[in-house]
């Protein structure tokens, strides 16, 4: 299962500024079950949605 990253933000938004859960949060309103995770690596925050698994075939 894979999942697809729809947006990333840093982790170093100002305080009290979610900018990763608002737009899972708009990205939810219209339809599509965005989540956000947190990448370790890069220190960021991903919107992603999860179990949609890109075609690569041409």
């Amino acid at each position: 299962m894979g999942a697809r990253v729809l947006e990333r933000f840093p982790a170093g938004a100002p305080r009290g500024s979610w900018p990763a859960e608002e737009y899972a949060a708009a990205r939810r309103a219209e339809g599509e079950p965005a989540t956000v995770v947190m990448d370790l690596r890069s220190d960021a925050f991903l919107v992603v949605v999860e179990g949609v698994e890109e075609d690569s075939r041409s």
